[in-house]
């Protein structure tokens, strides 16, 4: 669905599943700022009120995400960490392009986030197929759907702003963009580490 270039190793799940503690945290940091993300684009799409209120439907669902996961650490006793950098995403925001018109950079943060969505969704599916604990498979395949849902809409919103032709082009840069910083992640207890 995605056609992202190079998937995650499994080998990522027993990392991750060593590790629960950190991943829940890192994962809760990234819902939040994924629900800034949408909060940011809603600022600077206030023209399209369609628009705007799917973005802010993804904003709350990606806090009560945020809060589920919390609960999760709470109730399992871990402690919830301060926010992490997240080079992964660090390394796509380097690829937005800069200069040219508002649309084109419009295009390409929905393309970002987009971007963001399909990787999570993709490891989400990787925790879900390969790890032990039964709860975080039930949650984690929930959180699959909801992160696959949230790439069609980002991906639907740039076709819509933009040429569709101009967009596809671009989505297949951001493929490969992604797959060539990939290769130096999935061996860290985070989300996209």
């Amino acid at each position: 669905m995605f056609k992202l270039k190079l998937p995650t190793d499994p080998r990522w799940a027993n990392i991750a599943e060593e590790n629960i503690g950190e991943i829940l945290t890192d994962h809760a940091w990234c819902e939040q700022k994924a629900a800034t993300n949408a909060i940011g684009l809603i600022t600077m799409l206030p023209e399209y009120p369609e628009i705007v209120t799917e973005l802010l439907a993804i904003a709350q669902e990606e806090l009560d995400h945020f809060g589920q996961v919390h609960e999760i650490i709470k109730k399992r006793g871990y402690t919830f960490g301060r926010t992490r950098k997240d080079d992964y995403v660090n390394e796509l925001v380097n690829f937005i392009q800069k200069g040219g018109n508002r649309d084109d950079l419009i295009v390409d943060k929905m393309l970002f986030a987009a971007m963001i969505e399909a990787r999570s969704c993709e490891r989400f599916k990787v925790l879900t197929e390969n790890i032990k604990d039964e709860e975080l498979k039930v949650f984690y395949r929930e959180l699959m759907i909801s992160e696959a849902n949230h790439y069609t809409t980002f991906i639907g919103f740039a076709r819509q702003l933009g040429d569709e032709e101009k967009v596809n082009k671009r989505w297949e840069e951001w493929l490969e963009y992604e797959a060539k910083i990939i290769q130096s992640y999935g061996n860290k207890e985070s989300i996209h580490g």
